[in-house]
This record gives C-alpha cells, structure tokens and sequence, in this order.
C-alpha cells in the first residue's frame, strides 16, 4: 500500500521513507529541466535569489506539454534525471528536499543525498497523461522564455512515485540489478 506523503518535504518524512516503497505525492512541487538548472546555478553564483525557495521542496523533471483544451495542464512525464546530476548536488546543499524524475543518478547526487537528507523519488516514464490528472493547479513563475522547461509551480494530488533513492543512499535500480544479477 503506498505512502500518502505530503510536500514540503521534513526530515522526518524522508528518514521515513525506504527504496523501494510505493509513495502518493501530494502539495506544491516545482519543475525544473537542465537550462532551468543552469539558470539557478548562474544565479546562486551571482549572489541573486532563486525563483523559489528551495528549502524543504522538490523539483520535478518535466517540460510538460501544453494543455488541451479544458485541462490543466499536457502530458507530464519524467524526463531523464542524469541530466540534472551536475546540478543537483548544489542544490541539495541549499536546502533542496526531493526529485522527481527517472533514471540512475551519479555518486555525487547519491552521496549529497545521504549528506543532506534528501531522497529521489521515480516517476513512470510512459505515463504522462496519468501523471498530469494528478497535476490541479499549474503557474510558469520564473524562465518563461524557456517554453516547456520554464520553472512551473505545481499543485498535485497523490502522483504515483517510487523512492529509488532514501536518505541513507539505498538505491533501488542498484538493488534490482543485483536481484536480477545484471552486470553494468
């Protein structure tokens, strides 16, 4: 039975929560492609405040699609979170709480996610137009001129996840390929 875990993500909530386990996300998530990620390290670098405040959040790896009519918003999938592997570490450090996304992640991402107490969470790819009935509220707040990759804040309602990665550094894509014993 999966976990309803509601954001912004606590401590306790991620030192809760196992790899492997079933989750139902629900509260404010924020979107976040690769040049959006660029854009946020430039500003950090810059010494300027990020579009939101990271603390606490978690950043969902999507450029949804635009919504059709009568809907909130276009399919929204994962996309490929090693994309995001040389930005995440610093972000995590800033107080960044959670990922969405899919795929296997650097040691680097691991071992600030075991530093900082963080966790990664897989949504499905291939399930998009699911994933966006569980997307109520939709707002482009920062990079507009990015398209589909502008920051979006996100209001959802029980979007199906997966801790790939916990707080300790358990990683649930390591752990099926040795079940399954399949060699990188």
């Amino acid at each position: 039975m999966a976990k309803h875990v509601k954001t912004p993500l606590t401590d306790e909530v991620i030192r809760d929560l196992k790899a492997g386990e079933e989750v139902l996300l629900s509260g404010t998530v924020y979107t976040g492609r690769d040049a959006a990620h660029k854009r946020m390290i430039e500003l950090i670098r810059q010494g300027k405040p990020l579009p939101f405040d990271i603390r606490g959040q978690v950043i969902y790896y999507v450029g949804p699609c635009p919504a059709p009519e009568g809907k909130v918003i276009g399919s929204a999938g994962p996309t490929t979170s090693g994309r995001m592997d040389a930005y995440a570490p610093e972000l995590i450090a800033l107080g960044l709480k959670g990922m969405i996304g899919k795929g296997l992640r650097s040691d680097g991402v691991i071992e600030a996610i075991k530093e900082h107490g963080a966790i990664y969470f897989g949504a499905t790819g291939g399930a998009g137009a699911l994933i966006s009935s569980c997307i109520k509220k939709e707002e482009v707040i920062a990079f507009e001129d990015l398209g589909t990759e502008a920051i979006r804040k996100l209001e959802i309602e029980n979007l199906p996840c997966v801790v790939i990665i916990d707080a300790t550094g358990r990683d649930r894509y390591k752990e099926g390929r040795e079940m399954y014993a399949i060699k990188e």
